[in-house]
């Protein structure tokens, strides 16, 4: 197993300050994206994602497009999405467009294609829902077969077929690395598995160890399949925040994700719940960088995974969010590589 990664991540949410009722523009919300990357990069942390969606609400719809503005000014960190929603999306326009931030980047590219939490992809590209999965799958075995080889000859149901069609520009990379995004679906899992794919599992709350089966279908999927464990890495992706100590992260975490889950998940929170989620077992990761420290570990005593990603900016007030990511790379990551005996 190679070093443990980190890595931080954003849909690039844009909802109303809970305590102004103001709502920053796109254009200030992708400059803080920019500018959270940059950060990232300096302070040593191994990966920066963004998601993808489709409305008013998020600023990032076209993710390589902001993703090659972050290449320009970054020089180490990995750069990824969180995730790609590719069953409404044309596989050879995404490779396209990975191969090109892959150049731009000199090898820094990845992806995450998942279904995607949200629907509002299908009518906007004219996609019905009831071909949900199957639009997935064929599209995956697509992508697949586009970064195995330069001239590709394809056949399919949804898409138009290609006959030994030039896939251009290559990536600087031998091949994209390319994840699949999976939630709380065995069956998603053990194929990620059957694949050969890494797995970026989404953990958003509840207890950890309640993702310990999926995790273990995905590996059992993988091996029965004759796969190696270096082809079959997990990455957990979460929600959180840090603060200096547990009551600062709570404090100021809790207007703004109580808004967050309300308008996203149409549900309520309180701050007795966020206070709970600060326990080694739950899968948020809120709390003082020791807080982080021991989730991180006590999830690794678990699943034995190989990368980390937090989604630490849900709308707070930019300068929290900063230096939340540098109490994560600071603190967390140290105290976290010391525990795995990686320092």
């Amino acid at each position: 197993m190679g070093k443990f990664e980190f890595g931080i991540y954003t849909f690039g949410e844009m909802l109303p300050d809970p305590f102004t009722g103001k709502t920053i523009s796109a254009a200030e919300r992708i400059e803080n994206i920019i500018a959270s990357a940059q950060l990232a990069d300096k302070l040593g942390l191994d990966v920066y994602g963004l998601g993808e969606h489709h409305r008013l609400d998020f600023a990032v719809s076209a993710p390589p497009v902001v993703l090659a503005a972050i290449a320009s000014t970054t020089k180490n960190i990995r750069l990824t999405t969180t995730t790609t929603v590719l069953g409404t999306a044309d596989p050879v326009r995404v490779f396209e467009d990975f191969a090109t931030l892959d150049l731009i980047s000199k090898g820094r590219a990845e992806m995450i294609a998942g279904r995607g939490a949200f629907i509002e992809s299908f009518p906007l590209f004219g996609y019905s829902l009831d071909d949900y999965p199957q639009l997935f799958d064929e599209k995956l075995q697509l992508l697949h077969a586009l970064n195995e080889k330069e001239r590709v000859t394809w056949e399919g149901q949804f898409r138009s077929a290609l006959h030994n069609n030039d896939i251009a520009p290559r990536p600087y990379q031998e091949k994209l690395p390319i994840w699949r995004g999976v939630g709380g679906t065995p069956s998603s899992a053990v194929q990620a598995g059957r694949d050969g794919m890494h797995m970026a599992l989404a953990m958003l709350g509840g207890h950890a160890h309640y993702a310990k089966p999926l995790i273990e279908a995905y590996r059992q999927g993988g091996f029965d399949a004759g796969h190696t464990p270096q082809q079959l890495k997990v990455a957990i992706t979460s929600h959180g925040f840090i603060g200096e100590t547990t009551e600062q992260a709570v404090k100021k975490f809790t207007p703004y994700y109580a808004r967050y889950v309300k308008v996203m998940l149409r549900r309520m929170i309180t701050e007795d719940y966020v206070k709970s989620s600060t326990t080694e077992d739950n899968a948020l990761a809120i709390g003082s960088p020791q807080d982080i420290i021991d989730k991180i570990l006590y999830q690794h005593r678990l699943f034995k995974h190989d990368r980390f990603l937090l989604q630490i900016d849900i709308c707070q007030p930019f300068e929290d969010v900063m230096r939340s990511i540098e109490l994560f790379a600071t603190e967390v990551v140290p105290g976290v590589r010391k525990g795995l005996g990686e320092e």
